[in-house]
């Protein structure tokens, strides 16, 4: 099997935090090629604006996109590891105690919010005149998770390098305290967009406390052009002999015997060890529940 095969069959099998992971490294890469090869033909990388999210609500109206990409956007390596250790860390933890539907749904509230305040800033304090600003990175997107699981067990310790273990609370005050006492630094933007993403991840707690599914409008929509995807996928128009009842057990009794042998043998060996095949019937298996 092919890197590409391999690639393409991990995202499909993997989790959903696997999935925001691939999207940010994705992003980077193609982005980054993209800028180094149109520069060594002297063409401007100014391109990449067209998927940052502006500081002006003007500039976002030519560009409504820029309110999802920018969150899976990164300009610097350093900036992208950083995002991605914490998503990764975070997000495991997140996983232990809600649905990864949760997780993609608080990533993208916590993305939205962190933007919505980013220009909010803009317009409102005098600090901003005269100024025009462009926001990358995943940063409020991550702190929604880690405010949202400080909200959800406070007292969880975790072990941090040169710190020690440290509860769950006191970093999410301190990633908060940090970010406002940085509003008026280099990086005043991407402070404010901090702020809004704790926002989000306090709010969706609060709203789960309530028996609110504060995330289900994210999921629907994802849903909907997942689906739409799907429904291209398959237009080509097939007639077959109806089965019968006998013949659809006995497929279903196969189909589940042949499940059965490839988690058995993911036991023993791995999912490494499975064929291409294997891996496109176990996942053709999981679309199906």
């Amino acid at each position: 099997m092919g890197i590409k095969e391999e690639i393409i069959d991990s995202f499909k099998v993997g989790s959903t935090l696997t999935k925001l992971i691939y999207i940010n490294l994705g992003m980077f890469i193609i982005i980054g090629l993209g800028s180094a090869i149109l520069t060594l033909f002297n063409v401007s990388s100014a391109w990449t604006g067209f998927f940052m999210l502006p500081s002006q609500f003007s500039a976002l109206l030519l560009k409504p996109w820029s309110a999802i990409t920018y969150m899976f956007l990164h300009l610097n390596f350093i900036h992208l590891l950083f995002n991605i250790l914490m998503l990764y860390w975070f997000g495991n933890f997140f996983l232990q105690y809600y649905s990864q539907k949760d997780l993609v749904g608080i990533y993208i509230i916590g993305g939205i919010l962190g933007g919505a305040l980013y220009m909010a800033a803009y317009s409102i304090f005098p600090y901003f005149d005269g100024r025009y600003g462009e926001l990358t990175g995943a940063s409020a997107a991550v702190m929604a998770i880690i405010v949202a699981i400080a909200a959800t067990a406070p007292e969880r310790p975790i072990r941090l390098l040169f710190f020690g273990e440290v509860r769950l609370k006191w970093l999410a005050i301190a990633s908060i305290v940090v970010s406002l006492l940085n509003v008026a630094s280099e990086n005043a933007g991407g402070n404010i967009s901090h702020i809004g993403g704790a926002l989000g991840g306090y709010l969706f707690v609060i709203g789960t406390r309530k028996g609110w599914d504060t995330t289900s409008w994210v999921n629907r929509v994802i849903d909907f052009f997942v689906n739409i995807f799907r429904r291209r996928a398959k237009m080509k128009v097939t007639y077959n002999r109806p089965k019968s009842d006998q013949e659809y057990n006995y497929n279903k009794k196969q189909e589940a015997e042949n499940i059965d042998r490839i988690l058995d043998k993911i036991k023993k060996s791995g999912y490494e060890s499975l064929s291409k095949e294997e891996k496109r019937q176990l996942f053709s298996a999981s679309e199906k529940k």
